[in-house]
């Protein structure tokens, strides 16, 4: 039954624009037959009276607008919040024990190096450890003689510079294996230690890429290994039109959507560039945005929604009044009296709270078709 009263709708309304189109083929055959129009009434369309119920028509005034910039952009990682890993040990990869995508906490192993710096530095500080153990006993030895004057104040200075020199080369010692990852250098006194030593993550947040595989050899310093970024926030970069740069700040509220997901983000400019660019003359901004769940990944076209002010007395008409010709150019109908229109080109600006701002082509006063403008461009195209 539901089918069938689709139908019948369907029929209804079928019939209705044919009988609408038929009405308006009549009268506009009259008006052509009582006089010779001048070319520049040629796109005159007339409505008969009976069918004006279908049409409203919206009075051209001058009206306050909220300027709202669309700009596209795309996402990309929060540098303020992003590093690379690179190892300070030298040697081949043992084992990697995380990968993209993870997250990891400060100072979590990443992966592990089979050193042989590492092997050297042990010894280096396994022998800096037994002299000053050695020195501390010469320099304690030596004070007690000193107070029975069984030695000189020279012997006495002597193993008191041999203490602090020792001391100091331990401290250096220790100071090179903490560089490399480890925590408490006493603890690599035990001869089962492993040659292996940690490339430990120096932020938290999540592994986005990983540039190295088990085998490869490293070079202290310089091989980078991760790529680790804090995705609770980023950077959305985006080109600002010359024509609107004065009504971007820094500070400024965004709203970020992209066609991924329904849910908005929210951010605010951050940056503005100190020059356009040559190519486009567009001049890039910079918005930092909350990522809630992560969703926003590096790359991903976004448009950010900028609320500049307001424009005002801006032309405008309703949404619904504004058609596109085949060549996908707006135009509007503009009343002409006595149930005619004209079709009229127009130019567009942005679309706000139902209302089109239309930048060329309506003038205040002019009465343009808004509801049952597309019925009426569909009547037309049939009596043509």
């Amino acid at each position: 039954m539901r089918n069938q009263s689709k139908v019948r709708v369907s029929i209804a309304l079928t019939a209705g624009i044919l009988a609408f189109a038929s009405a308006c083929s009549r009268e506009q055959a009259k008006v052509n037959d009582n006089a010779s129009k001048p070319s520049s009434q040629a796109s005159l369309f007339t409505v008969p009276s009976d069918q004006m119920g279908h049409v409203q028509l919206y009075t051209v005034e001058p009206v306050a607008l909220h300027r709202v910039l669309r700009l596209p952009g795309a996402v990309a990682y929060n540098a303020f919040k992003t590093t690379p890993v690179i190892s300070a040990i030298g040697g081949p990869v043992a084992r990697i024990v995380v990968a993209p995508g993870v997250h990891v906490n400060r100072g979590q192993p990443m992966l592990y190096v089979s050193s042989p710096d590492f092997s050297q530095l042990r010894a280096t500080y396994l022998k800096a450890a037994d002299v000053a153990a050695v020195a501390e006993k010469n320099y304690a030895r030596a004070q007690d003689l000193y107070q029975h004057h069984a030695i000189a104040e020279k012997d006495l200075l002597d193993a008191e510079s041999a203490r602090n020199q020792a001391n100091a080369d331990l401290q250096n010692a220790e100071q090179s294996l903490r560089i490399l990852g480890v925590k408490d250098p006493r603890s690599i006194t035990k001869a089962t230690t492993a040659p292996e030593l940690p490339v430990l993550a120096p932020i938290a947040g999540e592994v986005v890429d990983q540039t190295v595989a088990p085998g490869q050899l490293l070079q202290a310093g310089q091989t980078q290994c991760f790529t680790i970024s804090d995705m609770s926030t980023v950077w959305v970069i985006v080109n600002v039109y010359q024509s609107d740069l004065a009504y971007v700040h820094v500070g400024d509220p965004v709203t970020i959507e992209t066609d991924s997901y329904q849910q908005k983000f929210s951010g605010k400019i951050s940056y503005l560039a100190a020059a356009l660019d040559p190519n486009s003359h567009t001049l890039q901004a910079r918005i930092v945005t909350e990522n809630p769940g992560e969703k926003l990944k590096k790359d991903m076209y976004v448009y950010a929604i900028v609320q500049a002010g307001m424009i005002a007395n801006a032309i405008a008409v309703p949404d619904a009044a504004v058609l596109r010709n085949s060549e996908n150019e707006p135009f509007v109908y503009v009343s002409q009296g006595q149930n005619q229109f004209a079709e009229r080109a127009i130019k567009i600006g942005q679309s706000t709270a139902g209302l089109t701002q239309v930048t060329q082509g309506l003038q205040p006063g002019d009465k343009v078709v808004a509801q049952g403008a597309l019925f009426l461009q569909f009547a037309n195209t049939l009596q043509q």
